[in-house]
């Protein structure tokens, strides 16, 4: 991997050396109407080229171009165009005005870039979801996220079941997740993709294998980081919805701004609940009349989930001493019926997970700190995380919803057990970016996590309590370069990751390894990358990325769950060398006509991978170390638009991660050698088109129907060395069709959906084998006042 580097690295600095860094100046102003009132959301583009920018809330707009004559279209849909020709040689200003059309524009001629495709052209491997257009229709982050190229969510049963996400064959604690930047375990354990409210989302940004310095973190195939809304403006965002199953979803947010002082309030709330008494299949019961056990169907009986979540933001924006300052506080909860464990054949009726989670937290941002052109992000927060697990019941559940009473709890086969965790989590991140000129920038991220393990139970009187820490510190520093009148982009990075442990317990130590490990250790690793982006003409880029990187094991892995994973407190920090490969371009073949391409080949070669394995008597969890696991694959995807209405999507992911241990730890040959790596996805796809019709019954009123078809080859379950092939246990095929509507009129302030998820009824298995929902419905009313 070292020549891999070097060659990356002196390929890149020779192209950085060949380069002259060229001068740009910086156009900027306010775009109106005719009666003054600014327009937000204006494009103003430099013709005949892709250099191009929007106004933000007040019609303000800022613009980079080289030194010499230029002509300027800014354009805004109901608005006639205008170009205007400029010879700029220094900053200048320059303010546009815009005269309504009494007719709507067929197409734009000009396309000027979004910050979400910007980022996708930047040089490391990511993909980048606006939500803007569907937040309609859409119910959860998972949904959008499944569909994305080289993304794979698994989800373990119906709404709030646990579930596995994968980036390019590296998946569940291996994928850090982020709010703005911050770690998104800030806001509690409990909360997710699944359950955060789509309303307050404005892109998601998910990076693959190479993961910037910048987000300070230890992941290992990559990172999602999800960027909230930050207008500047009143609003109120409310909506609910209703679906199949008992499923009920309401969602508020809003923004009031006092403009006196300038003082912001943001009111944040989300609900969730489902019973998921969706129906099994073929799941085994006791017949009495044959006396023999049958397969049959049977409806989930104890599956009822509710997640609460709450969170008020204050704070000042675009002050002399500030730009964003905000304190906050947030209240999530989680309530949790256990339907099965980790196997679907081990059936609970009384078992119950719960969680809560308090969290304060202040953020700051400041342009030209200390010095002209330094820019400083700060963040400080700390959160109460308390989880309780209750296994009371002796008895022994059937799909029937029948039982027997036992001598045992349900879950782990022991005493009875009400399990608290209480895990403090306090997060400190500093970033300075410091931008030299146009062409060359620095960054320096810090990031401290520290998480605590206070765990008790009261009522097995046997079972001994510990306060285990963990903590980790995180820098990383990069240095960016825009070369070549910005065809050419470079960044290089390196990170160093503190790890300190104190483990303290000491109980089932044959299966946690608690004696082996127990005291106090710090240990210190380094990770280092590259990234590379060169444009050879516009609908022709490449991108070339490279990370040595190390994720250090979560919570939940070393020190278990308290009620499907046991801990391990043996386990070792993963390591990995990333290498990705790719092309992208956009091509307008004629007005009104766009094609968006992308294909990226991608190389992990993992150490210490860390993987969850399953005990099939107990339905337990553990996570264990596999010495080494190579993964390497290819994927793409192609994107139409026609007029911002016919858009078509369809992409591929093949993805084969494969056992790289030939010896076992006595040194016998071990049987998996170069196998698949188990219950893993390897190939997979999905399409999706839409069409957006305008002024449909209504004036002012829009019309989108939507379809998506998303398709999985079949996999193993568990390693196929073992056993007969014919016998091995596989998850089928997925074949799912999804279909929705949208309705929206008064120009987007009220807006109704209606959804049909696995439109043809199909049975669909998902992590572990385990059974999801059948044909489900949901319809949403969404109300938007500005």
């Amino acid at each position: 991997m070292k020549i891999i580097t070097g060659l990356l690295f002196t390929i890149i600095c020779l192209l950085s050396a060949g380069s002259m860094a060229q001068n740009k100046v910086t156009l900027s102003g306010k775009v109106t109407d005719q009666h003054g009132t600014p327009v937000a959301q204006a494009t103003i583009a430099v013709e005949n080229t892709t250099s191009g920018t929007y106004t933000d809330d007040q019609g303000k707009y800022s613009l980079q171009v080289a030194p010499g004559k230029h002509t300027f279209v800014v354009s805004f849909l109901g608005y006639q165009t205008v170009k205007q020709s400029l010879d700029i040689r220094q900053n200048k200003k320059q303010n546009f005005t815009l005269q309504e059309s009494a007719v709507t524009l067929n197409s734009v001629e000009v396309y000027g870039k979004t910050q979400t495709q910007k980022v996708k052209e930047g040089a490391f491997a990511v993909n980048a979801l606006d939500i803007k257009p569907i937040v309609n229709s859409l119910n959860n982050l998972n949904d959008l996220v499944n569909r994305t190229t080289g993304i794979k969510v698994r989800e373990e049963g119906g709404v709030g079941s646990d579930f596995d996400l994968s980036i390019n064959g590296m998946s569940g604690n291996s994928i850090r997740y982020f709010l703005d930047g911050i770690p998104l375990d800030t806001k509690g354990s409990g909360v997710s993709l699944a359950n955060l409210p789509v309303n307050i989302i404005d892109r998601i940004e998910i990076y693959k294998g190479v993961v910037p310095a910048s987000l300070g973190t230890d992941a290992l195939g990559g990172a999602i980081n999800i960027i909230t809304k930050q207008e500047k403006k009143n609003y109120l965002d409310v909506s609910y919805g209703i679906g199949s199953f008992h499923t009920h979803k309401a969602d508020l947010n809003a923004q009031f701004v006092e403009p006196r002082t300038g003082l912001i309030i943001k009111p944040t709330f989300g609900v969730n609940y489902s019973k998921n008494d969706y129906m099994m299949r073929d799941v085994e019961v006791w017949d009495e009349d044959s006396r023999k056990y049958i397969l049959t169907d049977r409806r989930r009986f104890h599956d009822d989930y509710f997640s609460l979540f709450g969170q008020m933001e204050i704070g000042f924006a675009n002050k002399s001493w500030a730009d964003a300052f905000f304190v906050s506080g947030s209240y999530s909860k989680v309530d949790k019926e256990l339907q099965t464990g980790s196997v679907q054949s081990k059936v609970y009726g009384m078992a119950e997970r719960g969680s809560d989670a308090w969290n304060i937290s202040a953020r700051y941002q400041k342009h030209n700190f200390i010095w002209k052109n330094m820019q400083l992000n700060a963040a400080l927060s700390h959160t109460w995380d308390h989880s309780l697990t209750t296994d009371t019941a002796y008895r022994k559940y059937d799909w029937n919803g029948d039982y027997i009473v036992s001598s045992r709890n349900e879950i782990t086969g022991r005493g009875r057990s009400m399990r608290h965790y209480k895990r403090p989590l306090t997060i400190g991140r500093a970033n300075l970016d410091y931008r030299l000129d146009n062409h060359h920038s620095f960054n320096l991220n810090y990031l401290l996590s520290r998480i605590g393990n206070d765990r008790y139970d009261e009522v097995e009187t046997d079972f001994e309590a510990s306060n285990d820490i963990l903590a980790k510190h995180v820098v990383g520093f990069s240095y960016n370069q825009s070369l070549l009148e910005e065809k050419m982009s470079n960044t290089f990075f390196v990170k160093n990751y503190i790890n300190h442990l104190n483990i303290r317990q000491t109980d089932l130590s044959s299966i946690t390894g608690s004696k082996d490990v127990k005291g106090s250790i710090t240990k210190k690793y380094w990770g280092y990358g590259i990234g590379s982006r060169y444009t050879a003409i516009e609908p022709l880029s490449i991108k070339i990325s490279y990370e040595h990187s190390v994720r250090l094991p979560l919570a939940r892995e070393l020190l278990g769950n308290g009620t499907t994973i046991y801990a391990n407190v043996a386990l070792k920090p993963e390591s990995s060398d990333n290498i990705n490969l790719g092309i992208f371009g956009t091509w307008h073949p004629a007005p009104g006509h766009t094609l968006y391409y992308e294909a990226n080949g991608f190389l992990r070669y993992v150490d210490d991978y860390i993987q969850a394995t399953v005990e099939t008597k107990e339905g337990m969890l553990q996570y264990e170390n596999v010495p080494a696991v190579h993964i390497k694959g290819i994927e793409g995807e192609v994107r139409y638009d026609w007029q911002s209405k016919l858009q078509l999507a369809t992409n591929v992911s093949f993805q084969e991660a494969r056992d790289q241990n030939r010896y076992k730890t006595d040194g016998k040959p071990s049987a998996t050698y170069n196998n698949r790596v188990p219950n893993r996805p390897w190939l997979f796809g999905s399409t999706e088109a839409s069409y957006l019709f305008h002024n449909v019954v209504l004036p002012e009123s829009k019309l989108r129907l939507g379809c998506s078809y998303q398709w999985v080859h079949w996999f193993f379950l568990t390693w196929e060395a073992y056993g007969s092939r014919e016998s091995k246990a596989r998850i089928p095929a997925q074949h799912i069709c999804n279909a929705d509507i949208t309705y929206s009129w008064k120009r987007g302030r009220y807006n109704i959906s209606l959804e049909c998820s696995n439109l043809l009824d199909k049975l669909a298995y998902d992590n572990y084998k385990l059974q999801k929902p059948g044909r489900a419905f949901f319809a949403k009313f969404r109300l938007f006042i500005n």
